[in-house]
């Protein structure tokens, strides 16, 4: 059964912990020095909200142990490779998706890299650029998903561990399509006020966001229901943030809409992610949407 006054006391503070930290930033906007800072180091702490929610709703609304969070769980081992590889694969795709589609123009020089750097004061003492991008994402493939688990699971133990079960009394589809939505109008203030994500659409970029999140949620909700335990929906997670834009290097930034190539989680992400989703339900690894289900 579905229990209700849990779900809206996990929302309310999820959304209010994490709104405040995230319109915080404002207050930095007219200092150009301070504003990229405060935009890292408090959307960093906002993304502990839905976890801190969990806590609070699970050991004083819910009035269940800590445990039943099951962070004392990590499940078969095997989906963990999938929970640290995907974010490469999804990367690759949404390059290629890009160029198909002609939403975004292959640049074999890097422009965008090279522009980044070229504002560095150290610009002229860095390695060539083809150096650091392949530093960059080596450490972006290994090392940097576990660094970002730390804050990654400040999400999942809310999206993943307690929202997710908690829907489940809806049908499993349901459940992850639901819990995907809730997770993209969470990014709401992040995207209207800072532009993050999709720069050129304030609020057009909700929407989009909010399909990515879904389609991106379902991946992280399956990784959860095989090992019923937050740790891997927070790997995949943590390795998501660390190498899936790499795409945005290798595409020419004069032009390019974030909302349709480069982005992840924009219309060139959709595709990929659709074609995972798709091999999940058809190797029976998710079941099949029943009609009226979804």
């Amino acid at each position: 059964m579905l229990d209700k006054k849990s779900l809206i006391w996990f929302i309310v503070i999820s959304f209010v912990f994490s709104w405040i930290l995230f319109a915080a930033p404002l207050a930095f906007k007219e200092d150009e020095t301070l504003y990229p800072i405060a935009v890292q180091g408090l959307f960093a702490l906002a993304m502990f909200g839905p976890g801190i929610a969990a806590i609070v709703v699970t050991l004083f609304v819910v009035r269940q142990p800590f445990s039943t969070l099951r962070l004392n769980t990590l499940g078969p081992r095997r989906y963990y490779f999938w929970a640290w590889f995907l974010a490469p694969l999804m990367a690759v795709l949404t390059l290629a998706t890009s160029v198909a589609l002609g939403t975004g123009v292959f640049d074999p020089t890097l422009t965008a890299m090279r522009e980044a750097l070229a504002q560095s004061p150290q610009s002229q003492e860095l390695p060539p650029v083809e150096i650091l991008l392949a530093i960059q994402l080596l450490i972006a493939v290994t090392i940097a998903p576990f660094i970002n688990i730390l804050f990654a699971m400040g999400e999942e133990l809310g999206w993943r561990g307690f929202l997710l079960p908690q829907l489940m009394a809806l049908g499993e589809w349901k459940a992850l399509l639901l819990s995907g939505a809730i997770w993209g109008i969470w990014h709401a203030p992040a995207t209207i006020l800072h532009g993050h994500n999709f720069p050129n659409h304030p609020y057009l970029g909700v929407l989009v966001m909010t399909v990515g999140c879904i389609l991106l949620g379902i991946i992280f909700g399956w990784l959860y229901l095989k090992t019923k335990s937050p740790w891997a929906p927070a790997l995949a997670h943590g390795a998501f943030n660390a190498v899936a834009p790499a795409a945005i290097f290798f595409l020419n930034p004069e032009g390019l809409d974030l909302a349709l190539g480069g982005n992840p989680l924009g219309l060139a992400g959709w595709i990929p992610m659709v074609l995972i989703i798709g091999v999940l339900v058809a190797l029976k690894q998710l079941p099949a949407p029943q009609v009226g289900e979804a």
